[in-house]
């Protein structure tokens, strides 16, 4: 089967109300597992810093163990698009972030890159996509900046946390994000954005508005050590078996099943 799943794909997915499903891989198995339920998207996360490598949040991972990941993960698939990180500081300025990309897409095998960002990133968003490199902006909490956040909160919350998200989500879209990825949003805030963008938005913590939603793959298989996201569901608990999990998961959010009322912030 050849690689199927484009960016034009997406396009027309969001357009005819296709619900997108997403996951992260990290690994040529769970990449084949994830592949063959017919999942869309494939992230290799720089969340394997924490659910790979231990590490208690996303900071420590570097460009050169994301490209490693990368070409694990690019083995197999042969139908999801398959989408990498630019871990933190690679992507500083525009020049870092063309140059961080281009390790990616040539060594590792990434069709997308995705790169933390607000309206401020929105210049180097928009080099990437002169360049010719497909971007994911990912906006709203952002694992990367939780030290100088305040920790893992969701976003948007009141009028003016509100509008800043909805200017984040604009300028990202303007300067030529081919997808928008937020994540720990109220549910009514990305219905909102998702009505008033022209590309994608894949959503994780965001609710059921979104054109298309991502989990952590250990996440949603339940083995993640300690307490599980509450946006988060355990399809392997209700499956028995991985396969089936994955399975479960794509045919969730194709049906509108998942994310329910309790996965979701007001």
């Amino acid at each position: 089967m050849s690689r199927s799943v484009s960016v034009a794909t997406l396009r027309r997915m969001k357009r005819e109300g296709q619900p997108i499903v997403a996951l992260t891989a990290y690994d040529y198995a769970l990449a084949r597992a994830v592949d063959e339920a017919g999942v869309d998207v494939v992230l290799v996360g720089d969340s394997l810093g924490m659910v790979i490598q231990g590490h208690a949040g996303t900071v420590p991972v570097t460009l050169e163990e994301m490209a490693y990941h990368t070409r694990c993960v690019a083995r197999g698939l042969d139908r999801a698009l398959l989408m990498t990180d630019l871990p933190f500081l690679s992507d500083f300025d525009a020049r870092s972030a063309l140059e961080s990309a281009s390790v990616l897409m040539k060594s590792g095998g990434a069709q997308m890159v995705k790169i933390e960002a607000t309206a401020e990133q929105a210049p180097i968003v928009a080099a990437l996509s002169r360049a010719g490199v497909p971007v994911c902006a990912h906006f709203g909490l952002r694992p990367q900046r939780v030290l100088q956040m305040g920790g893992y909160r969701v976003q948007g919350r009141g009028e003016d946390g509100a509008e800043a998200v909805l200017a984040d989500a604009r300028a990202l879209a303007d300067a030529g994000a081919d997808v928008l990825l937020v994540e720990c949003l109220p549910a009514n805030l990305a219905a909102r954005i998702q009505a008033e963008v022209d590309v994608p938005l894949i959503g994780i913590g965001a609710g059921p508005g979104c054109d298309g939603q991502i989990l952590v793959i250990q996440d949603m298989l339940g083995i993640t050590p300690g307490q599980a996201p509450r946006f988060s569901h355990d399809f392997l608990a209700d499956t028995g078996s991985i396969q089936s999990a994955l399975s479960a998961y794509a045919e969730a959010v194709r049906s509108g099943q998942f994310p329910a009322r309790e996965h979701c912030f007001d």
